[in-house]
C-alpha cells in the first residue's frame, strides 16, 4: 500500500494567514504522528482560473492538480476563517467544482478561525453539513481557534492544542481501520 497522503486545504485568501498556519500545524501533526506526506494549500494556491471555473475541467493545470491531490488524498484537513458567520465564499466555489462522489468515505478533519468565540459554531453549522453532503467521514473532534489562541500567528492555546491532539489521535484510529493490517484484524 502506498504511503497515504494528508492534504491541508485552507479557505484564506490572504497571506500571512492564521487559517492556513492553523491547518498546515494539523496536517504536519498527523503526518509526524503517522508517518504520512503532508501538503497544505490554500486559494491563492489556486490562481485566477478558480473565479470562472464552472467545471474542475476549467481549472488551470497548477489548480487542477491540486484540485486532484485534494481527490487523491487520504486524510483531508480543512480549514476556513469565518466571514458573516460561515466559510470563506471562494472556499465554497472550490468545493462545489468536485463531484458529489469524490470525497465519499474520505477521512475529513474540519477546523475554524475567527476573531471571537461568537463564529464557534461554524464547524457544526456550516462545515460539517457540506461535508456530510459528499459523504465524507468528518472527524468527530472539529477545532475551532479564535484571534486570542495565536501568538505571532502561531496556535498556542493549550485547550484549542488539546483539541487538536485529540483530532490527531481519532485520525490514527481511521487510518489503522483502513490498513490491510486493521482491515484483517477487523
Amino acid at each position: 500500500m502506498p504511503n497515504p497522503t494528508v492534504v491541508g486545504f485552507s479557505g484564506n485568501f490572504t497571506r500571512p494567514s492564521k487559517t492556513r498556519g492553523f491547518v498546515d500545524q494539523v496536517v504536519r501533526d498527523i503526518a509526524r504522528q503517522h508517518g504520512r506526506s503532508a501538503s497544505t494549500y490554500d486559494i491563492e494556491d489556486l490562481g485566477p482560473s478558480l473565479g470562472a471555473a464552472k467545471w474542475a475541467r476549467d481549472l488551470d493545470g497548477q489548480a487542477r492538480a491540486i484540485f486532484d491531490s485534494v481527490v487523491n488524498a487520504d486524510v483531508l484537513v480543512v480549514g476556513s476563517p469565518t466571514y458573516k458567520g460561515s466559510y470563506t465564499g471562494l472556499f465554497k466555489h472550490f468545493f462545489d467544482l468536485f463531484d458529489p462522489a469524490a470525497l465519499r468515505g474520505k477521512p475529513v478533519v474540519l477546523l475554524a478561525t475567527g476573531g471571537n468565540d461568537r463564529h464557534a459554531l461554524i464547524v457544526e453549522h456550516q462545515l460539517r453539513p457540506l461535508f456530510g453532503f459528499f459523504e465524507a467521514l468528518t472527524l468527530p473532534t472539529g477545532v475551532y481557534a479564535t484571534d486570542k489562541d495565536f501568538s505571532d500567528g502561531v496556535l498556542r492555546a493549550e485547550p484549542i492544542l488539546k483539541r487538536v491532539e485529540q483530532v490527531v489521535g481519532e485520525v490514527g484510529l481511521v487510518l489503522a481501520n483502513r490498513s490491510p493490517a486493521g482491515v484483517a484484524a477487523g
